[in-house]
């Protein structure tokens, strides 16, 4: 039998996902497009960002398509334009022919922690309005996104063991009051889910597909996942954590630079990273086709390589 504690638990526990669900549900819509060169139809959730009609999603859900139609809570249909997509991000603005209820708050995830309560909204497998909740059960995960022509790289996903299946993605992550943390972006296994980051970074992609359509990128072909320094190196450097170097795409700036999987990045320029996204934060317009030396240790010595980020194009 519960004990009275249990079930207060319980309820205050029920009340949170509840709350968020009230919060959220009339600003996920479920889209539906039609993309060029592909029988039927692909499907997906997106988020309101703006009363005026823009909403975001992920650059898979929308693909090459040009249109769509969104539907709301409340059982309204509206015709979807789309705005731009930034693939290395798995980002994309849709916006909808009319005005729409006022955008949830968006909240940067630089203070979420393993452990935190998230709540998933979006359209799994057709059934509009689903809420799941979990926890976020990594942080500063590396997405490798692989499309006809190139392999690029999400970085800096939440990894969360909310239920999500497909139709969820560009659904919403959101924390216990209701604020958007992330963009759901893919179901990467049983009881693993993925979500793209609200911060500085995916607030600029978002700011610059809403005003030009496009983000320029400067593009490395490096997926990164955060990794402590040895201690000695870490008393050396003071410096606690680096990015180490998961995967090096063929082909890829980073691969002609000499970069290899397994080696730890700690600083570009001079200037010392501790994770994905501040990596991300030097791979705007200007970075492309300038030198960037990078630092890394590998194999218990100090080495620079240089790159150039090329132009990442769809």
């Amino acid at each position: 039998m519960m004990e009275p504690a249990d079930h207060d638990a319980l309820d205050a526990y029920s009340q949170i996902v509840s709350g968020v669900a009230e919060t959220l549900l009339p600003r996920v819509a479920a889209i539906t497009v039609r993309r060029r060169g592909r029988p039927g139809e692909a499907s997906g959730s997106a988020v309101v960002l703006t009363a005026e009609g823009h909403l975001v999603t992920n650059a898979h859900v929308v693909g090459n398509a040009d249109s769509g139609e969104a539907t709301f809570a409340d059982g309204s249909v509206a015709s979807v334009e789309i705005v731009g997509r930034d693939p290395l991000a798995d980002l994309a603005v849709v916006r909808v022919d009319r005005p729409v209820v006022d955008p949830p708050a968006y909240r940067d995830v630089d203070g979420l922690r393993i452990g935190t309560l998230v709540v998933a909204v979006g359209n799994p497998m057709g059934m509009a309005g689903s809420v799941t909740a979990g926890v976020v059960s990594g942080l500063g995960r590396a997405l490798p996104v692989r499309t006809r022509n190139a392999t690029r790289i999400v970085e800096d996903v939440i990894q969360t063991d909310a239920a999500l299946n497909p139709g969820n993605s560009g659904g919403a992550l959101a924390d216990s009051r209701g604020q958007v943390v992330g963009i759901n972006t893919a179901v990467a296994g049983i009881g693993l889910g993925l979500a793209v980051p609200i911060n500085a970074t995916t607030r600029r992609i978002i700011y610059a597909l809403m005003h030009d359509g496009r983000v320029r990128r400067g593009y490395l072909g490096l997926a990164t996942s955060p990794a402590p320094l040895p201690p000695d190196w870490a008393a050396r450097t003071g410096q606690r954590t680096a990015l180490r170097v998961v995967e090096v795409v063929a082909g890829s700036p980073a691969s002609a630079s000499g970069l290899r999987p397994g080696d730890l990045i700690l600083a570009v320029a001079g200037a010392p990273l501790g994770d994905a996204q501040s990596l991300q934060r030097l791979l705007f317009e200007e970075s492309i086709g300038t030198r960037m030396e990078i630092t890394v240790l590998r194999n218990g010595a100090l080495v620079d390589a240089v790159a150039v980020p090329a132009d990442l194009t769809d």
